[in-house]
């Protein structure tokens, strides 16, 4: 072996053949490295082209009201987006008495002339879980108000930044105690809330 790195020492006695062993060196190294990382190389392509999608009602139920019983929350709603058309749909509401089916199918807008829905709704879209005082705007945040709630907090399906397909709602009587362990709560669940 080191006879042949002598050999190759000595064959190396002009520039060009310098370069050359340079080049092929480089080729046989990232060759290699290639070869010896196929699958981490191959898993990073797939999953970048990976788009979350919320889940079915059916995977929803047992999330939601696994949500509603740890926060204490009175209300739970989920919406599925749709950003090209400015709407949403809502895939199931909890109070708490169970499901409210009447509720299902709505459709309504994301966006409208109310500043602070339109605030909750991009800081969604950036990943956040917005808590605020709840407002009436539809049919919808009417049946909230119907439940007694006074306050929301709202968190992006999945949570990562990016990856908006629909969103949770969720109401209190009162504001919690610790939003931050609310908001963390919401984020666990929406993160179970995507496929």
């Amino acid at each position: 072996m080191v006879d042949k790195a002598i050999e190759l020492i000595k064959w190396v006695d002009t520039p060009f053949k310098l370069f050359e062993v340079i080049i092929l060196a480089s080729v046989f190294f990232f060759g290699y490295f290639a070869w010896d990382s196929r699958q981490v190389i191959l898993s990073a392509i797939t999953n970048s082209s990976h788009v979350a999608k919320i889940r079915e009602v059916e995977h929803l139920l047992p999330i939601s009201e696994q949500l509603q019983k740890d926060l204490e929350a009175t209300t739970v709603i989920v919406y599925k987006a749709n950003l090209v058309v400015n709407s949403r749909t809502t895939m199931l509401a909890l109070n708490q008495k169970g499901r409210d089916k009447a509720l299902d199918g709505g459709t309504s807008s994301l966006f409208s002339q109310d500043p602070a829905r339109n605030a909750s709704m991009i800081a969604m879209l950036n990943g956040e879980v917005q808590c605020a005082g709840h407002v009436v705007t539809g049919k919808t945040t009417d049946w909230e108000k119907t439940q007694g709630v006074t306050f929301v907090c709202r968190g992006s399906i999945p949570p990562e930044m990016g990856q908006f397909d629909g969103y949770v709602s969720v109401g209190f009587k009162t504001e919690p105690a610790d939003l931050t362990a609310v908001k963390t709560r919401i984020n666990l669940a929406s993160t179970e809330m995507a496929k």
